[in-house]
C-alpha cells in the first residue's frame, strides 16, 4: 500500500484533509526511564543516544530510552494549549500530547519553533531550522517523539506505527473480529472511506494516553477478545480536551468524563442491532459520554435540580457547542439521550467535519 500523507491518513476518522487521526498497534508493556546513553552520530543525519542538555537548533537525536506517556506520568503533559507552534504533515499541533499516524515505513514531516526533535526509534533527519523528516520502525507500535524548544519547552507525540488494513483476513485481524466496512463509491463523501489501519491493545497498554486527558483504554470496543483492536480519530480527541475544558471552566471535574462508547466494530455494531454502516462509531470518531464525578456510574445533577435526568445532558451539550469555534476543534454530530434500564443520560459527540443534530 502506498503511503498517504499523514493529513490523508484514513486510520478510522474522515478522509483526505483531516487533522491528525490515529490507528496503529500498541507494543504491550513498554516502560518509562532508563538513563540516557552516550550521544552517536548516526548516518541518517541525527544522533543516536541521550538527549541531555540545552536544544541545539535542528538538532535531532534518537534515544532508545525514550517511552510514550502513560496516565500518571510525571512527565504527562497539562491540558492547556501546547507552549509553542509545531506541526506535523500538513496539521497544526493543538495539544501537548498528540497521536500521530503512520504506516510501517512512512516519512513524515515534523517542524515548528522547536529546537530540536528526540525520538525512540526510526530514522530522522533535519531539513533545516526547526524542521525534521521523520522515517517510522517497519515494526508496529506505539513510538515516542519529543519536540523541544527554548526555555524547557516540551511538545510530546506518540507515534502509532498501524497494523495496515489489508492485514485483514476474513473479517478478522489477529483472531479479533472487524467485520467489514462498506467500500466507498465512486463520488462518496471522504469521511465514509475505510480505515486504513487499527491499533492492537494489550492488557498492559490501555493506559497509554492519546491526549493529555485521556487514554487508548477508554475508547475501546466492548466487543470480547485480547488482544482488542481499535481505530481512533485524532479530531475527536482534540474535540474531547475541548469540551473537558468547558467542564473544567463551569467548576466540574474534566477528570470524570466517562466514555460509555467510542470505538466499535462493524461486527460489534451489527451484533448489538445497529443497522446503519455509516455510525461514526464505526471509524472510532465518536464518543457517547456523561460525567460522573461521584463515581456511582451515571451522569452527575449537572444542573442542580435533585434530578438526573434529560436536562443534565442538555448541560453537557452546551459545553460541546461551546467547544465547537476553538482552535482545531470540528463541527459533527450532538445528539442526547434518555435514561432507559441499562443506563443513564448521555450525549453523543463526533467530529465528522460538519454539522449533524438528531
Amino acid at each position: 500500500m502506498t503511503p498517504l500523507p499523514s493529513s490523508s491518513r484514513r486510520l478510522g476518522v474522515p478522509g483526505r484533509g483531516a487533522a491528525l487521526v490515529l490507528s496503529a498497534c500498541l507494543v504491550a508493556g513498554m516502560a518509562v526511564g532508563g538513563a540516557p546513553a552516550p550521544a552517536a552520530s548516526t548516518p541518517d543525519g541525527g544522533s543516536e543516544g541521550g538527549s541531555a542538555g540545552p536544544p541545539v537548533s535542528g538538532a535531532a537525536v534518537v534515544d532508545s530510552t525514550l517511552r510514550p506517556l502513560r496516565q500518571g506520568d510525571r512527565d504527562a503533559p497539562q491540558p492547556v494549549p501546547p507552549a509553542f507552534h509545531a506541526w506535523a504533515g500538513l496539521d497544526t499541533l493543538h495539544l501537548g500530547l498528540t497521536a500521530l499516524p503512520v504506516l510501517p515505513g512512512e516519512s513524515v514531516g515534523l517542524g515548528g519553533e522547536a529546537l530540536r526533535l528526540v525520538v525512540q526509534a526510526g530514522g530522522v533527519q533535519s531539513t533545516g531550522p526547526g524542521r525534521w523528516r521523520w522515517t517510522a520502525p517497519n515494526a508496529p507500535g506505539a513510538y515516542a517523539l519529543r519536540m523541544e524548544a527554548e526555555g524547557g519547552a516540551v511538545l510530546h507525540l506518540t507515534a502509532w506505527v498501524a497494523h495496515p488494513a489489508e492485514w485483514v483476513r476474513n473479517g478478522s485481524l489477529r483472531g479479533y473480529r472487524i467485520g467489514s466496512y462498506r467500500p466507498l463509491p465512486p463520488g462518496g463523501n471522504e469521511v465514509h472511506r475505510p480505515p486504513d489501519g487499527f491499533v492492537e491493545v494489550g492488557a498492559r497498554d490501555r493506559d497509554l494516553l492519546v491526549s493529555p486527558r485521556f487514554t487508548v483504554g477508554q475508547f475501546l470496543c466492548k466487543q470480547a477478545g485480547e488482544p482488542r483492536f481499535l481505530a481512533l480519530s485524532g479530531p475527536l480527541l482534540v474535540k474531547l480536551e475541548a469540551v473537558a475544558d468547558r467542564a473544567a471552566a463551569t467548576g466540574w471535574d474534566p477528570g470524570a468524563l466517562v466514555v460509555m462508547s467510542g470505538y466499535r466494530t462493524p461486527a460489534y455494531n451489527r451484533a448489538i442491532g445497529n443497522t446503519t454502516s455509516l455510525s461514526r462509531h464505526l471509524w472510532g470518531d465518536a464518543a457517547d459520554l456523561y460525567l460522573d464525578g461521584d463515581a456511582d456510574g451515571e451522569m452527575d445533577d449537572l444542573d442542580g435540580n435533585g434530578r438526573v435526568d434529560l436536562a443534565d445532558a442538555r448541560v453537557m451539550a452546551r459545553w460541546v457547542e461551546e467547544a465547537v469555534g476553538r482552535p482545531g476543534v470540528r463541527p459533527g454530530g450532538l445528539a442526547l439521550y434518555r435514561r432507559n434500564a441499562v443506563h443513564g443520560p448521555f450525549v453523543h459527540v463526533d467530529a465528522r467535519g460538519a454539522r449533524a443534530r438528531w
